[in-house]
């Protein structure tokens, strides 16, 4: 029996673009997989992305669908390498979920991030006390060394932002985001002037729905859009809920989410008085925290 393999992003993405090109050729799943002396599993597990597939079979395989352009052709056959490659997190000794290594092989990378969060400052702009109190409250019976790990590891993803080149991120949170007092109000402040220091459009964007917006597209929950800069560009969509995160590959599903978080932003304020707005809510969490002292 062939084990299971779990389907990394990179392969998902490399398999996804493999299996388009074979429809789009008109060849069947019987002749791609003679082409690689294997069967019909063997291409199936490697357009599912549960396979790692070599460099001379991605290869046969682009020739058997026609595909000659020579950067097309390096392009996937270094998604096939990297396919291969442990991300950073795996050095970090810490036992994690597959779902969780999932989220971090998106973020690793992706050339763009959209996320929409009516809740909670998102993940990649927490601070450490923020993102203390949100771990703790979320993991109740987690122990203070395992919470502060998950803090660490919390802020390693962060490092995205010092990739060269970074992706480029584009936040929008509901007011209700700045106004909820996760830890208190001094620890939201801080919360708030750390996002009014990472915001430096076009490379981070943040916008904020003001309540007074009503109605908007993302009243149904949290999502993020990780965009990949592979031949025949291929989106996904995370939705998280409350035992995991589902992830959308379809191209009508993404569509949807894209148009959805392009009305998001419409409904938003703009970059500019999305900063006036947090600053002047930061100030006032500054002055009653000097007043209860």
């Amino acid at each position: 029996m062939v084990p299971r393999t779990r389907p990394t992003v990179r392969r998902k993405r490399l398999g996804a673009v493999l299996r388009r090109l074979r429809l789009a050729a008109g060849v069947s799943m019987e002749e791609a997989a003679q082409r690689i002396d294997g069967d019909k599993p063997k291409l199936s597990r490697i357009e599912n992305g549960r396979m790692n597939v070599r460099r001379l079979e991605v290869e046969a395989l682009l020739d058997l669908y026609g595909v000659t352009d020579r950067a097309t052709v390096g392009a996937l056959v270094e998604l096939a390498r990297q396919g291969r490659r442990k991300g950073w997190w795996h050095q970090c000794g810490q036992d994690l979920d597959e779902g969780f290594q999932e989220r971090l092989d998106l973020e690793d990378d992706a050339v763009r991030i959209h996320v929409y969060q009516p809740f909670l400052v998102p993940g990649l702009l927490q601070t450490p006390e923020y993102a203390r109190r949100v771990i703790r409250e979320a993991e109740r019976d987690a122990g203070d060394a395992e919470i502060s790990k998950w803090v660490e590891m919390r802020m390693a993803r962060q490092g995205i932002f010092g990739r060269s080149p970074a992706p480029g991120f584009v936040c929008v949170l509901d007011e209700a985001v700045i106004r909820r007092r996760v830890g208190g109000p001094d620890v939201l402040a801080s919360q708030l002037e750390a996002l009014r220091e990472r915001a430096r459009p076009p490379e981070v964007t943040i916008q904020v729905i003001p309540f007074g917006e009503g109605w908007h597209a993302g009243l149904d929950g949290a999502f993020a859009i990780h965009g990949y800069p592979d031949p025949l560009e291929l989106d996904i969509v995370s939705i998280d809920y409350l035992d995991g995160t589902l992830y959308l590959e379809e191209d009508a599903s993404v569509e949807r989410y894209r148009r959805a978080f392009d009305q998001l932003r419409a409904s938003a304020l703009s970059s500019r008085q999305s900063m006036e707005l947090i600053t002047r809510y930061a100030r006032e969490l500054r002055e009653e925290v000097v007043e209860a002292r």
